[in-house]
């Protein structure tokens, strides 16, 4: 009997390893496979791994990125696709509190001087950029681009307003035509800033002659986790992520960090996290181990959810950039864990060609 019992135990566990391994239902249909080619220039997108890199300020100077803007420069994007929330999703989550402050507090700016300003509130202001920018003029004057940038402040677009004092004169820098001192002194000090939004997307979309960058990150599949499991949930996440590929991350990231300042350092740096073999680096430590977290309440599963869904609703929103101007050659820069992602689902679409970065980066 209990030879028997171990034999049926064995062959259940062996069904129960075949059931997991099988893959179920394969769809026939395959967008992928699907491309065309389409009537007229097709849509051309380069996705940019980055590191944060507000988090790595004090270690380079502005110079150091040259190198990397020269080369995507040479690419000549015609729109710039950042990871950043809109401000009318930031609006929309200002209305949800309860769901969304922390998301708010830690992605959102404050439009309320902006709106003191011009009187717009954010989504008037954001249908006031985009009747501005569709009569844009080819030569725009200094007071109309400094009355864009504050239109584009209170509609929560920090970073395209950023975009609009950038393209000024320095001696055109001045608070004007709806930008008080404390708003134009608040672009100032955000052209300083060291951020990949800021000192890459910001800075090569005014030297491209851009009149915006395209803020597409999402957080509305956020949602705070319940006091009672905060603990819990974050001791299984830290077991999860506790691996060795984490560590192998970690240790290559070091060479990398110390040398920003060299010559080629920021380069080499961006060419490592668009390294064909990034991806799966990162899913194996990150997500993947999150998908075999063993804990009864799924934390791990739970967590792969909301990151599955963020980068879904950030590829739409880039899908959705393209298809106002088909033909366009975008320039989507995301934190590099997004690669992967990004350009998995993006591979989907039926009028998406994907760019190889490795051939932009020589």
């Amino acid at each position: 009997m209990f030879h028997r019992m171990n034999f049926i135990l064995v062959l259940a566990l062996g069904c129960s390893s075949a059931l997991a391994a099988e893959p179920g239902y394969q769809p026939g249909f395959h967008p992928d496979q699907l491309k065309g080619p389409p009537a007229g220039t097709p849509n051309r997108v380069l996705v940019l791994g980055s590191p944060h890199l507000a988090e790595l300020s004090t270690r380079f100077e502005p110079e150091h990125i040259e190198p990397l803007l020269l080369r995507l420069a040479a690419w000549r994007p015609d729109a710039i696709a950042i990871e950043a929330v809109p401000g009318l999703q930031c609006d929309f989550m200002r209305r949800s509190s309860s769901r969304y402050a922390d998301s708010v507090d830690s992605y959102c700016v404050d439009t309320a001087p902006a709106e003191r300003a011009t009187g717009l509130d954010v989504p008037a202001a954001n249908a006031e950029a985009e009747r501005l920018l569709a009569a844009w003029p080819a030569a725009p004057s200094p007071a109309q681009r400094r009355h864009l940038a504050a239109i584009l402040l209170a509609a929560g677009e920090r970073h395209s307003a950023l975009v609009q004092w950038l393209r000024l004169p320095a001696n055109e820098r001045i608070a004007a035509d709806g930008l008080d001192d404390a708003l134009a002194a608040y672009l100032s000090s955000q052209s300083q800033r060291r951020g990949e939004s800021t000192a890459i997307a910001a800075v090569l979309a005014a030297r491209l002659g851009l009149e915006r960058v395209w803020a597409v990150d999402d957080h509305t599949a956020d949602s705070p986790t319940p006091d009672h499991e905060r603990t819990a949930a974050a001791r299984a996440l830290g077991l999860a992520w506790d691996n060795e590929d984490v560590r192998a991350r970690a240790a290559a990231d070091v060479p990398l960090y110390a040398n920003l300042r060299e010559p080629g350092g920021m380069l080499a740096l961006y060419r490592a996290y668009n390294a064909p073999s990034s991806a799966m680096v990162a899913y194996r430590g990150d997500f993947g181990a999150a998908l075999r977290e063993p804990s009864a309440e799924a934390y791990g599963r739970r967590y792969l959810g909301y990151w599955e869904t963020r980068n879904l609703r950030m590829v739409a929103n880039i899908r959705d950039v393209l298809a106002r101007k088909p033909g366009t050659r975008m320039l989507a820069l995301v934190g590099a864990s997004h690669k992967g992602y990004y350009e998995a689902y993006l591979h989907q679409m039926h009028d998406v060609q994907l760019v190889d970065s490795s051939d932009v980066l020589r």
